[in-house]
């Protein structure tokens, strides 16, 4: 099986350096026109990206540049509308584009908070509500959003950014019940990878092993014709996992036990992972409490 992208029109956010670039030329030398987003690193000038959008024609390709701030939902509409111009249609979009403000909660101040949140979180919505409709009357779409290990598990002095890196989950979760019976496949990747942004974070022994280009196969995977939905893919190295949310079974007290006391003596039952499953949907997971509760009562 080959995956290819021939027709294809692949929006990447964040495509002037790092995962983003990489993404973006893996796409176009697979076939796809690409709109290469980026907005400077902060600076609002899109050199990058035509810097990149420059790399993909000289190699073959076919790409134009954007410096939208994906932050600004009319800026993101203007990239969508130069899309629709240039190529007629969008098929893919990777919410890529990111930026980081460590500090340690106690010393976070909320504008630091919300500048994070309005790029990962806010920024990949923009961009997905800009294409939804396009990808809804064309009965075909994938998005790919980028979560991270510190939304999913934590990580000391990134408040912020995994609030929002958690964010982009729930955000897939509703987009893929909503998209799913238009062909729309909503997925995400959980990268690690060696970029501006995590340089300072990552030991100097394992940025040559965590390459960007090591991920974005997963990416590419992701976008193909016969991508899952609803699936996040742990990706560093050219290792890849799937993660996922699980609960474990509910456990029932009747009315005349239902006591803190009880809950603390029967939580290692509560807590045994060995019953833990995932759920395909809010309702699936209220419904089995409903069964519980109605059929103790």
């Amino acid at each position: 099986m080959s995956i290819r992208f021939d027709g294809k029109v692949a929006v990447i956010t964040g495509a002037g350096a790092g995962l983003g670039r990489q993404h973006a030329l893996a796409f176009a030398a697979r076939g796809a026109k690409v709109v290469v987003n980026d907005f400077g690193g902060g600076s609002g000038s899109s050199a990058a990206a035509q810097a990149v959008s420059k790399e993909i024609r000289e190699a073959g390709g076919t790409a134009i540049a954007n410096g939208a701030d994906v932050a600004d939902y009319e800026q993101v509409q203007a990239m969508v509308a130069q899309a629709m111009r240039e190529f007629g249609r969008v098929d893919i979009l990777v919410n890529n584009a990111g930026i980081l403000r460590d500090k340690s909660f106690s010393k976070m101040d909320m504008a630091e908070f919300r500048m994070v949140l309005d790029v990962h979180l806010m920024g990949s919505a923009h961009c997905s509500k800009a294409v939804w409709d396009i990808m809804r009357e064309q009965n075909y779409g994938r998005i790919v959003m980028t979560t991270s290990a510190a939304g999913l598990y934590g990580n000391f002095g990134q408040a912020n950014y995994g609030a929002a890196k958690l964010g982009l989950v729930g955000l897939m979760n509703v987009m893929h019940q909503e998209g799913y019976k238009k062909n729309i496949r909503v997925n995400t990747i959980a990268p690690v990878a060696t970029t501006q942004m995590t340089a300072e974070l990552l030991p100097e022994a394992v940025h040559a092993a965590l390459q960007p280009e090591r991920v974005t196969p997963a990416v590419l995977f992701l976008c193909s014709e016969d991508a899952p939905a609803r699936t996040i893919v742990s990706a560093a190295g050219g290792s890849f996992a799937v993660a996922a949310m699980m609960e474990t079974a509910p456990v029932h007290f009747a009315s005349d036990a239902l006591t803190p006391e009880a809950i603390a003596e029967r939580f290692a039952s509560i807590a045994d992972w060995s019953s833990a499953r995932s759920y395909e949907s809010a309702s699936q997971e209220i419904q089995q409490f409903i069964t519980q509760v109605t059929g103790a009562a």
